[in-house]
């Protein structure tokens, strides 16, 4: 039986981001409840409950102390300023008996260093903002470092890259416990792209945006997306876009970071999570939708790529 987070604390302490702050209080703070989504009891916490200053200045009044770790489902630990100093033992230990009893910690750009010093990162795969990689590298040398991406999952430890990139593994642990609709929802809540990644490896989103500026290839990616269930293949986006196909491959991969090929592979991958979650549909006819043509194509590309067959996945997330 799946049973997403519900229980959500964020850890923060002077010097945190802002705007960090502001992200997870706006996904996860933020009642839809009357709009069907889900709610989350969510509380926001720090080593020792009162005023704490923000990167800009801003003022948070923080209520919790550390004590609301132990109540989490989910740990969100943002970034701070003074992260060349290690985090008190009493933290540390917080975070290490959050996770010890079952939470999932996750750290958004220099927040890393804290699960890093807690020492939850240790051969693990990790990512931080892309300025402070080396800084990581030298102080943890155990942490296999992924600078290059916007978040990684590593089961119960999640990390993602620094600024904006907080909103991408945020939506993407949504999407990973409540499923396509409703990370896809609350992207649309936020007037945001609803998933962001390069197409390749599930865990691994490289940092770049799913859409671009190109005004020509907007329209053909657009396109593309409404017609999944056509031939997509280099020859036909090429022909579309009035380019030749060297010429297309070179401007896509410019503008998105990824291959046609495996941006197509993505797009099909989550508009077949969305049936699968909304649409009473055979399995058959949600390959079809998608362009995987076959159930077994389908099924083959769900579980290499998602690691459970279809029919599992409609059982854990259909709404």
């Amino acid at each position: 039986m799946h049973h997403p987070f519900r229980n959500v604390a964020a850890y923060v302490h002077h010097g945190t981001g802002a705007f960090g702050a502001g992200i997870v209080s706006e996904i996860f703070g933020y009642d839809r409840t009357s709009r069907g989504l889900p709610g989350f009891d969510f509380a926001v916490c720090t080593e020792e409950p009162g005023p704490v200053a923000t990167d800009t200045g801003l003022k948070l009044m923080v209520e919790h102390g550390l004590d609301r770790l132990a109540q989490a489902d989910l740990v969100l630990v943002s970034s701070w300023e003074h992260f060349d100093v290690a985090p008190s033992p009493a933290v540390l230990e917080a975070m290490r008996s959050a996770y010890e009893r079952g939470a999932t910690i996750a750290g958004h750009c220099t927040g890393a260093f804290v699960l890093a010093c807690a020492g939850l990162l240790e051969g693990r795969r990790a990512t931080t903002h892309w300025r402070w990689a080396e800084a990581m590298a030298a102080r943890f040398p155990d942490v296999r470092l992924m600078p290059e991406v916007l978040y990684v999952d590593e089961g119960r430890i999640v990390t993602g890259a620094g600024a904006a990139a907080g909103v991408d593994m945020c939506l993407y642990l949504l999407r990973r416990e409540y499923g396509a609709a409703v990370a896809n929802a609350i992207a649309r809540d936020m007037v945001l792209p609803p998933h962001r990644d390069g197409g390749q490896a599930q865990y691994v989103a490289a940092a770049v945006p799913a859409d671009c500026d190109d005004e020509r290839l907007g329209a053909v990616l657009g396109w593309a997306r409404e017609n999944l269930d056509s031939p997509l293949t280099v020859e036909v986006l090429a022909a579309r876009a009035l380019m030749s196909q060297r010429s297309f491959a070179r401007r896509f991969a410019a503008a998105t970071g990824s291959t046609p090929h495996a941006w197509v592979l993505s797009q099909r991958l989550h508009r077949a999570e969305e049936l699968l979650e909304t649409a009473d549909l055979p399995i058959e006819e949600v390959a079809r939708r998608v362009g995987f043509g076959t159930a077994a194509t389908l099924r083959e590309q769900f579980v290499r790529r998602r690691g459970v067959p279809p029919r599992e996945y409609r059982k854990a997330f259909a709404s």
